[in-house]
Formats: structure tokens, sequence, C-alpha cells
């Protein structure tokens, strides 16, 4: 199977096959190039969606930590993985199919022009030697009519007894003349001829096959190059396949990972503020003073009436101070996070406490460099200047010297907030047996107490009846006791709402801190205002009862 034999006379339509497989590998290049446009614009929309959803953190607080965010969080990343893929195929096809193409498809130009101008050459080479042939020939053949004109002149008048001797003398040498010229004729015109069958058929045997031949390897070349270029536009990928998978693996890994019971108690840890629930509020009987003024029983002291009326007209005043809705707004962070509940602050005191112990290790760690760099110096002069390491030695000195004092002060806030934990704990677990008894409780005999010591610090009725009620209510009662508290500070209390207490001082509790770092809490006089929780040892009480 050979162009040169089987299309001997075919070159024109060879022309344009030659021509038309150029184009289509063009065509195919064009296609790839479109192929990897969609690529590269796929990758950059995945990673401009990876980075949409991304979260933007500045502090190490905001980094997510529940599972399904974390969770969430690796699949992006794996999918800005996947995405790095397909840019890698997009430059394997790039570079391994179009880049390969456009190159083949400039030189398969170059060589099918050379080629074709050598097939036209030898077709003109043969039509010229056709052409001389042709020449000799058409001489030949006039030559000879003309010898037999001359033939014809001389035997006219060889035969006419009136013509002369000389003109048939002249005849006669006329027709010599034109025999020889048509033999000469003759034998030009015969090498002619056998110098174009020569070349006709060298020609068509061995110039025409040559070059049909070298059109046929160009033509499989490139349909080998397509099928090429179409292997590596497939394998281009396939080799990320095994990446692409892994990238879905981790995705599904990350979908595993979701925990639904972490999460749940991550919400704990995040937002439990270390309090108890607030317990059962009291039974308020307002006929007790109707059952007492019929009954025997001993009916409350002046001074007893005195005070009531005194802590009525002052929880007055005090509603009159307090803010808008009852709570104090949030302030500024402090320091100490006193204003977070104690299991927060705990947690942040703890956190920063870890924080500050990493950059001590890290001073550390440049400090015994330093050290080690300034012996090398001290050893080899020409190293270095070991005074020069003095300043940055002395810098690291003072911020270790600073970075312990933080953490000293750190530990004893922490050391502080974990006593206040510790002790609430044990007060509530001997709740059920050490109760205090709050003012204006009835005694088990139906008599009251007017001794304030004795009320806060006295032994607790165990047994007291349920029936038991608070004989002292008004119109505008003030809130029931939930428990009672000892200032560890002195507060000034300046701002309005609050209450100034003195260390030492027992107050009573009426609202529990709401995760502000408020406590709301009255005197024994009735005075009402917020103290700072981290300020006073708080001792809820279950069953007590509002003075």
């Amino acid at each position: 199977m050979s162009w040169g034999t089987e299309l001997w006379d075919q070159f024109d339509n060879l022309d344009k096959h030659t021509q038309w497989g150029i184009d289509f590998l063009e065509k195919y290049a064009k296609f790839v190039k479109e192929r990897i446009e969609i690529e590269q614009n796929y990758a950059k929309q995945l990673r401009n969606l990876v980075k949409k959803y991304c979260p933007k953190r500045s502090s190490k607080d905001e980094e997510p930590r529940f599972t399904s965010c974390i969770a969430f969080f690796n699949i992006l990343n794996e999918l800005n993985d996947y995405a790095g893929q397909r840019e890698v195929v997009a430059e394997e096809m790039g570079h391994r199919v179009y880049g390969e193409l456009m190159r083949y498809s400039h030189d398969l130009k170059t060589e099918r022009k050379m080629h074709l101008q050598e097939g036209r050459k030898a077709q003109q080479y043969l039509d010229m030697c056709w052409k001389q042939m042709d020449n000799s020939k058409k001489k030949f053949e006039r030559e000879c009519r003309e010898a037999e004109k001359a033939q014809q002149s001389y035997e006219r008048l060889d035969n006419d007894t009136n013509a002369t001797k000389a003109d048939v003398e002249k005849a006669k040498q006329q027709l010599n003349l034109r025999t020889h010229m048509a033999d000469e004729n003759k034998n030009e015109y015969a090498a002619q001829l056998q110098n174009f069958n020569g070349e006709q058929h060298k020609h068509y045997y061995i110039v025409i096959p040559q070059i049909y031949k070298q059109l046929q390897e160009m033509d499989e070349r490139r349909t080998i190059k397509l099928s090429e270029c179409y292997k590596g536009f497939a394998d281009s990928e396939r080799k990320v396949i095994p990446i692409i998978s892994k990238c879905l693996e981790g995705m599904i890994l990350a979908a595993k990972s979701v925990d639904e019971h972490r999460d749940s108690q991550l919400v704990i840890d995040c937002f439990k503020s270390g309090f108890e629930p607030p317990g059962d509020f009291p039974f308020e009987d307002y006929s007790q003073n109707i059952y007492r003024t019929i009954s025997d029983g001993t009916i409350s002291t002046p001074k007893q009436e005195g005070m009531r009326i005194d802590s009525k007209t002052t929880v007055g005043k005090a509603k009159g101070k307090l803010w808008l809705f009852g709570k104090k707004p949030k302030g500024p962070a402090l320091e100490d996070f006193s204003h977070l509940p104690p299991e927060q602050r705990r947690k942040k005191l703890q956190q920063r406490i870890d924080e500050l112990n990493r950059e001590l290790q890290k001073e550390t760690d440049q400090k015994d460099a330093l050290i080690k760099m300034r012996d090398v110096y001290e050893k080899n002069p020409q190293m270095g200047d070991p005074s020069s390491l003095q300043p940055k030695l002395a810098e690291t000195m003072s911020n270790m010297d600073r970075l312990r004092m933080e953490i000293h002060k750190n530990e004893a806030w922490l050391s502080e907030v974990e006593g206040k934990v510790a002790a609430r704990t044990d007060r509530r677990h001997s709740s059920d047996i050490n109760h205090l008894v709050t003012q204006g409780r009835e005694s088990p005999e139906g008599s009251y107490t007017d001794d304030a010591n004795q009320e806060v610090r006295g032994p607790p009725q165990q047994h007291a009846h349920p029936n038991e009620f608070d004989d002292e209510f008004e119109d505008d009662d003030p809130l029931p006791a939930i428990g009672h508290c000892k200032a560890i500070y002195p507060f000034d209390g300046h701002n309005e709402g609050t209450l100034a207490m003195k260390e030492g001082e027992i107050l009573y509790i009426i609202e529990e801190d709401k995760g502000d770092g408020w406590t709301r809490a009255r005197r024994q006089n009735g005075e009402e205002g917020y103290v700072p929780t981290s300020y006073i040892d708080v001792t809820l009480e279950k069953n007590s009862k509002g003075s």
C-alpha cells in the first residue's frame, strides 16, 4: 500500500488531503486550548469560592472549635487542593498537548511545502521533456512533408520532356537536401523520444513515488501525533485522579469527623457560667398579719417595725437607681476577666497562662542561643564582637522577667477563681444540712428574732415547718433573698446603681450574676444595688426567704 503506486496521478487530491490533515490538527489544538481555558476558569472559580467561605480570623479566640465547622473548613482545604489539581491538568495539557501540537503543526507545514515543491518541480521537468520531444516530433513531421513535396516535384520534372536538364538537376538536389534534413530530424526526434520516455519512467516510478511516499509518511506521522495527543489529553487528567480521590476521601473523612456530642459539650464549655440554677421561690402568705392580730403570739418589736418601714423606703430609692433593664450594662473587658462568669474566667486565665508560658519558652530558647553565640564569639573573636550581643541579651532577660510577673499575676487570679469555685461547691453539697436563717424568718415557736448577727450566723433550722410564712410584706415588696455573701474586698460603689461595701461585710443575695460580672445584693437595712461578683464570696440558700 503506497500512495506513489496507487495514487500516482492524484497530486492535486493529495495536496488537498495533506492540507485538510494540518487543518484538522490545528482544529484539535484549538479544542485543547479551549479545554485548558475551561480548566483554568474552573480552578479559579473554585479557589474564589474557597476564599469566600474561608473564615477571616484575626485572633485565636475566633478559631472554629465545633466539629461541624472544622469539618467544613477541612472540606474547603480539600476543595482548594482539588482546584490545584485542575490547574495541574490545565498546565499538563498546555505543555504536553497544545504546545506540542502547535510546534508539530509548524514543522508539518514546512515539510509539506517542501514535498509539494519537489513534486511540482518533477512535474515541470517532465513537462519540459515532453515539450522538447513534441517539438522534435513536429519538426520531423514537417521535414518529412517537405521531402515528400521535393520528391513529387523531381518526379514531375524528370518525366516532363520539355524540362531542361538544369531544372531536373536542381529538383534532384532539392530532394536530396530535404531527405537529409528529414533524416536528421528523425534522429533528433528518436533521441528526444527516448529521453522523454526515460524521464517519464523515472518520474512515475522513482521520483513521484518517493515524493508521495514522503507525503504519506508525513500524514501518517500526523495521525500518530494526534493519537499520542489524544492519549496525553486523557493522561493529563488520569494522573491527578489519585490525588483528586484523596481530596474526595478527605472530604468524606471530614464529614465522618463531625461529632454532635462533642459539639454539644463545646457549647457547654463555651457558655457554662458555673452557677447553680435558682432555688424554689418561697410561698408568700399575705394573711400572716391577720392571723397574728387574732392570735396571742409575740408580735414584732417597734424596732423591727421601724426597720421595716426604713427598708421599704430604702428599697424604693434603690429601685429608682437601678438600670433601665434591671441589669448593669457590660463594661469593657477587664484584665483579670472579672467581668466573666467563674467558669469562663477560669478558662480565659488558663488560656492566657498557657500563651505566656509559650512566649516565656521562646524567650528562654533565644536567651540560650544568645549565650552560646556569645561564648563562641569570646573563643573566636574574628567571628564577631561578644559585646554586640549584650543589648539583645538584656532585652531578652527583661522580657523573661516581664513574662514571669505576668504568669505569676494570672496564676494568682486563677487560684482565686479555683478557690471560690471549690468553696462554692463544698457549700452546695452541705446546703441541705446547713441553711442560714434570714431576717424576718419565723421561729418554730412563732416568735421573731431581732438580732441581725444572730440571723446571719445563727444555727440552721433543719426541721422548719413547711407552713412558715413571712409577715413583712407591703404593697411594694422587696425581692426575696436567695442566699448571702461576704465581701472579700472593699468596694466604693460610686456609679449609679451600685452598692458600696466594706471588707468582711455580710449582704443578702437577691439576684444572681447573669454573666455580666455583677450580683444584686441588699444590706440588712434594705439598701439594694449591684456589687462585683469577683469581690464577694457567695453562698446560695435553696430554702431562704426574702427579708
